[in-house]
């Protein structure tokens, strides 16, 4: 069945059916790269096939960085039968070539030698599996990998250990005499390597080698350790492979490997001049019809981080948040290792939660996939524990650091899945970024502590942004006395506006507009007006809850006015337009002339012409502008800005999507008067604001429209062209695109105010079977809504943590109520709501703890 709007060229079954994890096979393994790493600690990458790469764990990035001869190997003979020997990784494929122009494939890497002739990848964040077979193989073989993930819990999220686990199935009836080598260089150094020293090492835990290097003093940025360690027992070590030259080495290493053994040596090595290569063996048998789980860890510990993008001279060096915790790799592997079974839970219990959900394909891969960029390069953690972030990662360098308020403006997941992290964004952008007169910097700069100048424009929609996020954050933890705290400051930002951007007071931004398209524009325009608008509405919320009666009047007035405004002068029956106002009379109003201002959107289509009522409608703040002028102009967004198939599209700036791809554009002019020279990046296309726009269009009730843009954005990143875990915009995993966990918000309509204890889901799709993963500051779960015969029935499920509620709105209505928190009845009053659903209001508080279920069944005409 086709979707009502001819403009999507998707059915209603590729648009709707709920999801499941992704399976990659062929070419779509080429471009693979799965990260694997802790909230600030950098990461190494599962590519498609099986191979590690791009080791990001030196505090920057290194995208196309290898440890060589780093890999996993598998020595398999059946009783009486002949032995195999194959590489843990499926048929080399993808652009695993050198750069140098000889064409040679990758030696370093294992290309080179056995592999499994069948794989397939599956990507279920933060669970990464490969699935192997091989016919000469007596053995099936899974890979799984991950980093702990558990939500509220950002340190053991932010642990710098890769764990593979390998699982080898054995469906003959004959035992197989198994061992499974693991390699790892000692890089450590880099790019001033040498030094190298790698001992065994064994406790009640652990087995397995300790690297470390002697050529960098601890309090060195080159200065770090290694692990590679295993919770097996039957082990077997190598601290140096073969010091020879040409091919030697390796091909030693697989003559013993062949033979089911390693050149075993145990004395601590030490290397000057080059790196060694250290393996250890996991020795087991797998009885037949039987299954047999090998562990093995590669863990980073290089504490000191280095500003490496300042020009002062030496360049700051501070300590990685992770490296406050631990002394070295081997205290991280240990600490894993005492609680291996409960980070390994609880990151499969959120797992299992998130998967669960029954949103669509697109969906639950979107969201899944972008909330990987918090395990990139792209975040780090300063000393305190501060939550950082650049906007993304170059090859090798950050891209646009200071955790841009602009950017992050767009990123919802961390605020929902690590709520304190977030919290320490707010304080630290209030405490430094914020100066006397209102004006904030918008980059933070660093080290911690480091006040900026500010000579450059504050961004109009980051500093407005700010105040909506401050608002956001206080309703998902509920801590007053955190908002108290940031209060003044909150005043002050947005009472700038009234010196910079909004002279008279009137809630209509004239002034010159700094923002997220690197540029400023010039006159009203309600990308920064409805940032604007929203701020005032959350500081009217926030107001009256402490008390200041006459602030929020004050506030409700000016938003008043300036919703009026805008909705009279720059909404022309389709969308909302820029009112260009040329800084200097010299200057022309014509769009077509060259002496018309650059770099502004005038009366084009702008995609997030709306960003502020989207906050809004995530926040419960109502409509900032007539509602029927805000369904309008994003029916408008989708038809002008959103392209099927990119073929005809003409394109002079960054190129993220093209040929018969399908996206949306930043802008469009339908009506013609593009300027001459419109703002820059206007025919680009951005995931980010993609997101922001498809979970706007949702709120709306264009529920197709928005999953047909999400369902393009991933058609895009399937592994023959692009990773599906890096959305790339200005660098690699972009933190804008993290928008995407708004899908998730959206779709289940979604909210609580912790302040109120007030929870609020109504599935807009799916309501007769919907089930879908919730976190705020103290609990995660999933909400469940069931529709059977006579009766609807919603459940809130607590995984971890607990739930206050005192107040419940729901989707749907009914003439009798009950609640039960587990079987204990809870007195309630049902009223119904103008849109049909229903509000109950509980006799008592309730917290509904861990494990535990709020059931509330409605019967009876609605």
């Amino acid at each position: 069945m086709k979707p009502k709007n001819p403009q999507i060229p998707y059915t209603v079954d590729e648009l709707f059916a709920p999801g499941k994890p992704k399976r990659y096979r062929g070419r779509q393994l080429d471009q693979i790269a799965f990260p694997l790493g802790g909230i600030g600690t950098g990461s190494i990458a599962l590519g498609g096939w099986g191979q590690l790469r791009d080791f990001e764990i030196f505090n920057r990035p290194s995208k196309g960085l290898i440890f060589d001869y780093t890999f996993f190997t598998l020595y398999a003979r059946p009783e009486g039968g002949e032995a195999v020997t194959r590489v843990l990784q499926a048929p080399v494929g993808g652009d695993n070539f050198t750069d140098d122009g000889s064409g040679a494939t990758k030696r370093a890497s294992g290309a080179g030698l056995p592999h499994f002739r069948h794989g397939v990848f599956e990507g279920a964040f933060p669970f990464a599996r490969l699935y192997l077979e091989d016919a000469r193989v007596p053995l099936r073989v899974t890979l799984e990998a991950y980093n702990p993930f558990i939500p509220l819990n950002p340190d053991d999220s932010g642990l710098p250990i890769a764990i593979f686990n390998f699982t080898l199935y054995n469906p003959t009836d004959t035992p197989v005499e198994t061992v499974l080598f693991a390699n790892l260089e000692n890089k450590l150094g880099y790019p001033e390597t040498g030094g190298s020293v790698i001992e065994v090492y064994r406790s009640d835990r652990l087995r397995g080698l300790k690297m470390s290097t002697r050529k960098h003093p601890p309090e060195s940025p080159r200065y770090g350790t290694l692990a590679l360690v295993t919770t097996h027992r039957d082990v077997q070590f190598q601290t140096h492979w073969l010091r020879q030259g040409w091919f030697d080495s390796l091909e030693q290493f697989w003559r013993y490997a062949s033979q089911g053994t390693l050149e075993e040596n145990t004395e601590s090595a030490f290397r000057e001049d080059h790196p060694d290569i250290g393996s250890i063996a996991l020795r087991t048998t797998v009885p037949p019809q039987t299954e047999v789980r090998l562990p093995v860890w590669i863990v980073w510990h290089i504490p000191n981080f280095e500003m490496y993008w300042s020009s002062v001279q030496p360049k700051p060096v501070w300590k990685n948040y992770y490296a406050t915790l631990y002394e070295d790799a081997i205290a991280v592997a240990e600490y894993v290792a005492e609680h291996i079974d409960r980070l390994e839970g609880e990151t499969r219990a959120f797992a299992s939660a998130l998967w669960s959900s029954t949103l669509p394909e697109a969906v639950l891969d979107a969201v899944s996939s972008q909330i990987s960029i918090l395990k990139t390069t792209t975040c780090l953690r300063l000393p305190d524990g501060t939550f950082y972030g650049f906007e993304g990662c170059g090859m090798t360098f950050g891209c646009c650091e200071g955790t841009c308020t602009h950017v992050w403006n767009y990123a919802q997941a961390l605020a929902y899945l690590f709520p304190s992290l977030e919290r320490s964004i707010r304080e630290k952008d209030y405490a430094i970024n914020l100066h006397a007169n209102g004006h904030m910097t918008f980059r933070m700069p660093l080290p911690l502590g480091t006040i900026p100048e500010p000579t450059f424009h504050a961004a109009a929609d980051g500093q407005m942004g700010g105040i909506l996020k401050v608002y956001r954050d206080w309703q998902i933890c509920g801590n007053d006395e955190w908002l108290r705290a940031l209060w003044e400051s909150v005043k002050r930002a947005l009472e700038y506006a009234w010196r910079e951007w909004d002279k008279d007071k009137d809630g209509v931004m004239e002034g010159v507009q700094h923002n997220t398209y690197d540029i400023e524009f010039h006159g009203p325009n309600t990308m920064m007006g409805s940032f604007y608008l929203g701020a005032l509405r959350a500081a009217e919320e926030m107001a009256r809850y402490l008390g200041e009666t006459e602030k929020a009047e004050e506030y409700r007035r000016v938003y008043e006015s300036g919703r009026a405004w805008m909705d009279e002068h720059l909404f022309n029956g389709e969308y909302y337009i820029h009112e260009v106002r040329p800084a200097s009379p010299e200057m022309s109003t014509d769009p077509q002339s060259p002496q018309f201002p650059r770099y502004q959107l005038g009366k084009g289509c702008l995609s997030d012409q709306l960003i502020g009522q989207w906050y809004a409608r995530m926040l419960r703040l109502g409509d900032l502008f007539h509602p029927e002028h805000v369904r309008r102009a994003l029916q408008s967004v989708f038809r002008y800005n959103w392209k099927s198939d990119l073929s005809e599209h003409v394109n002079c700036q960054r190129i993220y999507a093209l040929n018969d791809e399908a996206g949306l554009l930043l802008a469009t002019w339908p009506h013609g008067e593009r300027p001459l020279f419109p703002f820059p990046y206007s025919d680009e296309v951005w995931t980010g604001i993609e997101y922001q726009v498809a979970s706007h269009l949702i709120y709306e009730g264009f529920v197709e429209e928005g999953l047909a843009i999400v369902k393009g954005v991933r058609d895009r990143y399937t592994g023959e062209w692009r990773n599906p875990w890096n959305e790339f915009e200005c660098g690699n995993h972009y933190a804008r695109a993290m928008a995407s966990y708004a899908l998730l918000l959206a779709l289940s309509d979604f909210f609580y105010s912790a302040p109120r204890a007030s929870l609020r889901f109504a599935p807009r799709i799916h309501p007769e079977d919907f089930a879908c993963f919730f976190s705020v500051d103290s609990g995660w779960g999933m909400v469940r809504q069931t529709f059977g015969e006579g009766y609807k029935r919603a459940e809130v499920q607590v995984s971890r943590g607990s739930l206050r509620v005192k107040e419940v709105q729901l989707g749907f209505g009914g003439e009798h109520v009950q609640v039960w928190l587990g079987r204990t009845p809870v007195s309630v009053q049902a009223v119904s709501l103008p849109d049909g659903g229903i509000q109950l209001s509980l006799a008592e508080m309730v917290t509904v703890g861990q494990g535990q279920t709020l059931v509330i069944e409605v019967w009876g005409s609605d």
